[in-house]
């Protein structure tokens, strides 16, 4: 994916994204720390075909569903690095 950012004053910054099958999208994160996801139709890339708000909690839940591994595993996976760096110094 093919990610550019634009900070435009007065909204935040915009993250344009787009895909190797040619689809267009954009993150628009506010002064706020509002989201918002623009979803652009081929046919015209420089009007969005839909915009979606989400609010903070939402905007996380999103993120962790779009991890390839979720939170907990990640952390789980840490804390057993650190449980075996701890060991190893304490031996």
């Amino acid at each position: 994916m093919d990610v550019t950012h634009t900070t435009v004053p007065g909204v935040g910054t915009v993250h344009h994204c787009d895909t190797r099958q040619g689809d267009h999208l954009a993150v628009i994160v506010s002064g706020a720390g509002r989201r918002s996801l623009l979803f652009y139709d081929r046919a015209d890339p420089d009007t969005p075909a839909h915009t979606v708000e989400l609010e903070q909690r939402e905007a996380d839940q999103l993120a962790e569903l779009l991890h390839s591994r979720p939170l907990a595993d990640r952390l789980a996976s840490v804390e057993r690095r650190l449980a075996t760096l701890f060991d190893a110094v304490h031996r």
